[in-house]
């Protein structure tokens, strides 16, 4: 019973051990098609802005509701104002792309600060930031959005500074983890003892190690990134009418659902496009971040 039982667990590992050789197979197509489809996307917007007939804000009455590849004018339609959908959902697209990128930059130098800060200093900074964490987690980033928007007003610049200040846990606890991990290594003890400043040591020894890991976390947050800001946007809590957004235009598009819905299946489809490619893309590096320690186990 008992070398059946033994048996049963090496055939696991070695399953499991085969399971991990083919990940990062799978990870790498996966991550081609998501990396592919995410730059086609990007492409796209940049080159609608070049369209002869490119304009997000004009109304034409006389074209209203007009469905996808029914006017050359409006390859994808209009809305029930008659503004190019095409535009608008190009116009939409590079504002909520500017968007995650300023709030995941955000995220980024906060986290990663805060996570090295804390990690190589240990002691009362590490229990402050800790606490800080604890507080950041336990505050609702929507409700303090609606509670700023109502004495400031809803804005992007707002959004962006909500979202980069409530979402950095992750960047700073795989920073502090990595620092934590690494300030008692030789190669970081010598130039201590050797005079060298912290700040020398942090940017020099460790921020190198820290790197690549904020760079994986930055590319699997902004699928969530662009959700929660295409929701706030839903909410009318983003970026304000008649500027486009995919979430303002699903908004706008849900009150002609059933007359015209290619008003919200195409801004949802672009935030699947997106969403989806970035998710796996970033497969193919959360798999090589997981190698070394396979190997170390």
């Amino acid at each position: 019973m008992t070398d059946t039982v033994a048996m049963a667990r090496v055939d696991a590992a070695l399953s499991l051990r085969r399971r991990a050789r083919l990940r990062p197979g799978q990870g790498l197509w996966l991550s081609t098609i998501g990396g592919a489809v995410v730059l086609l996307v990007i492409i796209a917007i940049v080159a609608v802005h070049f369209w002869p007939g490119f304009d997000a804000y004009t109304q034409d009455l006389a074209s209203t509701r007009l469905g996808p590849f029914i006017d050359p004018a409006h390859p994808l339609g209009t809305d029930v104002v008659g503004r190019d959908l095409l535009s608008r959902i190009a116009a939409g697209g590079q504002t909520t792309l500017l968007i995650t990128a300023a709030i995941v930059v955000v995220n980024f130098l906060v986290g990663t600060v805060l996570g090295l800060f804390a990690g190589f200093f240990g002691g009362w900074a590490d229990n402050v930031i800790a606490l800080v964490t604890d507080v950041s987690l336990a505050l609702p980033a929507v409700l303090l959005l609606i509670a700023l928007s109502a004495i400031f007003g809803p804005s992007a610049l707002l959004m962006i500074l909500v979202l980069g200040f409530t979402h950095w846990m992750s960047f700073a606890r795989l920073a502090r983890a990595t620092a934590l991990s690494l300030r008692n290594r030789d190669f970081v003890m010598a130039p201590r003892m050797l005079g060298a400043s912290s700040g020398r040591i942090i940017w020099t020894h460790i921020l190198p190690h820290v790197l690549p890991q904020m760079f994986i976390v930055a590319v699997t947050s902004i699928g969530s990134v662009i959700l929660l800001q295409a929701g706030l946007d839903y909410l009318g809590l983003g970026i304000q009418a008649p500027a486009p957004t995919w979430g303002g235009m699903i908004l706008e598009g849900q009150k002609f659902m059933r007359l015209s819905p290619w008003q919200v299946i195409l801004p949802g489809l672009a935030i699947f496009l997106v969403v989806g490619g970035t998710t796996f893309f970033s497969q193919r590096f959360t798999a090589e971040s997981t190698q070394p320690l396979r190997k170390v186990r």
